[in-house]
């Protein structure tokens, strides 16, 4: 019997932001397959749970896939957890689901555990449309980066997308560069830290909110959340 895959949301900070349902399946799951062991170890202790950690990132080889994929051919129930949030959201989580599925076919269980996402967390208190929305993760570090971002500008729809605090200034102003006039108007709002003691939620234009975050030199990921272009 084939096993199944728990692919299971994780707090994006705050580590009281779990359900009852992830902590029940990541205890009884036979191992966890996980971003950073040192990390998932914290979480895991913090609410006393005792589990086999195994790596599994966007740099693991062919090996470490073919053996998740061995165990769960075998009958094994595997968790699937991030540093932070929901595996799959920009994340490689998607990766394994993909190549389980397509090894193991529909004999193979592939459970969602709903629970934290950055993206979410960042709209719902964003205040601006969220019936529709593009979402880009990471931008690119360098090739591709302007062509995104125009694809992003010309966008109708509100965009997120994530950024490091030490890129973030740099993006931002690519795309005040890039912004067609009469786009300086456009609301933005930029969550850091989210769920963390030092949460910090940025408002106003892209000339405001680059004046703001570079007043800043914290550490971490951003979430971006800009407003669409006017039809």
């Amino acid at each position: 019997m084939t096993g199944r895959l728990y692919i299971v949301a994780t707090p994006i900070g705050n580590l009281a932001d779990i359900t009852l349902r992830a902590l029940e399946t990541l205890k009884r799951v036979d191992f966890i397959a996980c971003e950073d062991t040192r990390v998932s170890r914290k979480l895991l202790s913090h609410h006393q749970i005792n589990a086999r950690l195994v790596s599994y990132h966007q740099h693991s080889g062919g090996a470490k896939v073919d053996f998740i994929i061995g165990e769960l051919a075998k009958g094994k129930q595997v968790a699937v957890i991030t540093d932070a949030g929901t595996p799959g959201i920009a994340d490689p989580g998607n990766q394994l689901v993909a190549l389980a599925v397509e090894k193991l076919g529909t004999g193979l269980e592939v459970i969602p555990i709903p629970g934290p996402a950055a993206l979410t967390c960042a709209l719902s208190i964003a205040g601006l449309p969220s019936d529709r929305f593009c979402f880009f993760g990471f931008l690119p570090h360098k090739k591709g980066k302007q062509t995104v971002v125009k694809k992003m500008i010309d966008s109708v729809e509100t965009v997120v997308f994530y950024e490091s605090t030490h890129r973030i200034v740099k993006t931002l102003k690519v795309f005040a560069e890039m912004m067609p006039p009469g786009s300086e108007a456009r609301k933005i709002v930029v969550g850091r830290e989210l769920t963390k003691k030092f949460e910090t939620i940025y408002r106003g234009n892209i000339g405001e909110i680059i004046a703001q975050l570079d007043q800043t030199s914290a550490k971490g990921e951003l979430v971006v959340i800009i407003e669409g272009q006017k039809k």
